[in-house]
């Protein structure tokens, strides 16, 4: 039988709230996880990728991590890992550095056997890259397989990558897809295969109320009388505590009813994170905070929906307001570049502090490869628009992003900077093999 923990999305170097105590949370985060393995006898750690928050970590990150990875190469447990949206560069990524100081070993389409199971690996791909994937592993003579990815997978929330498509073109049969990218825990069966999230290690935003942890992971023998010999069970790790607190007011209430509310918490170094609804007066909120912070909260934010939807209460809706928009963006002919920046900016879900840099060095990016200008000119051609030299181009990238990155929906708003990942393509017969994503 062969043990594994199955982790992801640890967002090292994440200075969430402008805090430097949240950012050593995250790396805290890990090292909990670290320790269990250590722990716990187990034969591997294996990361779906995120394992930093950003392509640039800053130093105090970067030494953090290699004294953990050090711990865990001391212990002699393997560091199976792939590279996830939020840490992908250009070009060598972190983790290569890891494996050339012997910490880690990124795991590709050729099988890395722990045990007896041949792991592989899948680097996050832009959604715009997908459709032109081979899932063309290398064969193994090990007595389980397990691919371990980065993205949002069938049949889990805000999906945009078809599992059963991985798994009936892949050349490997795979006996679970280990999953990075939504912060939820969650596992299902897709075609016989276990396909599970482990979640984030730390709340990397106020919509991951659950506790934090990872998997645990057994191939080799049925459990419970079960038909797989697959067994995945949640380890929970203690982290900080977020204290949730909502608060409906009636009309006669205000700032003095939330005060009184906050202090019947406990809030001694956790987050607050105070709601607040229904009628009522209008309620300060640095008064609110104040009160949080002199009963010991490290952190408080107050948000009052009911200013929220007074600023959204728009004469149209929608009964499904993302399908519209999308469905408004394919009518609009824009070009490849501009659907880049529209994926980055709304179907990633990235946060406000990061869109200005991500479209920047994507754009920079496709400019420097010469994409940009063939994206104009092939779009201009399929729209009747003339040549690329003149008119008012609805595929300008800086009108490319109609939606409002506040509008979108994640499970991980605060820390999704989707689709940095390296694009360069190498085309094959209008295909591409997993290694022109490395």
């Amino acid at each position: 039988m062969t043990r594994v923990i199955h982790t992801g999305d640890t967002h090292i170097g994440y200075r969430q709230y402008n805090s430097p105590e949240r950012r050593n949370d995250f790396l805290e985060a890990f090292e909990a996880v670290i320790d269990d393995a250590v722990d716990g006898d187990v034969d591997a750690v294996i990361h779906a990728g995120d394992l930093f928050h950003d392509r640039r970590p800053e130093l105090p990150d970067l030494l953090g991590t290699l004294s953990v990875l050090r711990r865990l190469e001391e212990a002699g447990v393997p560091f199976l890992a792939i590279v996830g949206n939020h840490e992908a560069t250009r070009g060598g990524q972190w983790l290569d550095l890891f494996e050339r100081m012997g910490l880690a070993t990124r795991l590709d389409d050729s099988p890395t056997v722990v045990g007896d199971v041949a792991f592989y690996g899948l680097d996050h791909v832009p959604v715009s890259r997908r459709s032109e994937l081979e899932y063309d592993f290398s064969p193994h003579d090990a007595s389980h397989a397990a691919l371990v990815a980065h993205g949002l997978f069938e049949p889990f929330a805000y999906a945009n990558w078809e599992t059963e498509t991985v798994i009936e073109e892949s050349s490997v049969r795979f006996d679970a897809l280990l999953l990075g990218d939504n912060h939820e825990p969650g596992r299902t069966r897709v075609r016989e295969t276990w396909v599970t999230y482990p979640g984030s290690t730390e709340r990397a935003s106020t919509s991951e109320r659950e506790g934090r942890g990872y998997n645990l992971i057994a191939f080799g023998e049925a459990v419970d009388g079960k038909d797989s010999d697959v067994d995945i069970r949640r380890r929970s790790i203690e982290t900080r505590p977020f204290e949730f607190i909502e608060i409906d007011l009636r009309e006669d209430e205000g700032t003095a009813r939330v005060e009184e509310r906050v202090r019947e918490h406990d809030l001694e170094d956790a987050v607050a994170i105070i709601e607040i609804d229904g009628d009522g007066e209008p309620v300060t909120p640095a008064a609110v905070e104040e009160v949080a912070s002199n009963r010991g909260a490290l952190i408080a934010r107050v948000t009052d929906r009911r200013e929220i939807d007074a600023e959204a209460d728009l004469e149209v809706s929608f009964a499904d307001p993302d399908e519209a928009v999308r469905e408004r963006i394919e009518s609009m002919g824009l070009s490849t570049a501009a659907l880049d920046v529209d994926e980055t900016i709304r179907a990633s879900k990235i946060a406000d502090s990061n869109v200005r840099e991500t479209v920047k060095d994507r754009l920079e990016k496709r400019l420097e490869e010469g994409d940009l200008q063939t994206d104009v000119e092939e779009t201009q051609r399929s729209n009747g628009s003339g040549d690329a030299g003149g008119g008012n181009d609805s595929s300008d990238p800086g009108d490319a992003a109609p939606s409002d990155v506040d509008g979108a929906t994640s499970n991980d708003p605060d820390a999704a900077d989707d689709d940095t990942a390296e694009e360069t393509v190498a085309e094959t017969d209008g295909q591409v093999s997993m290694e022109d994503f490395r």
